[in-house]
């Protein structure tokens, strides 16, 4: 698996499903922005933490 597979994988587990599950209960806007912030510092917070042992 190249890397950028793995990327996208990790993109779409992290991002892509828990926020469709959020649109999906039909949350308020200003609640789905904010986890979205936080899922996105997750994803940042793994790309650091891969990139700095791998």
């Amino acid at each position: 698996m190249s890397e950028r597979v793995g990327t996208a994988l990790i993109l779409l587990l992290v991002l892509v499903l828990p926020l469709s599950a959020l649109v999906a209960r039909r949350m308020p806007r200003q609640t789905m922005l904010r986890y979205a912030l936080a899922w996105s510092g997750v994803f940042i917070a793994l790309l650091v933490i891969v990139a700095l042992f791998t």
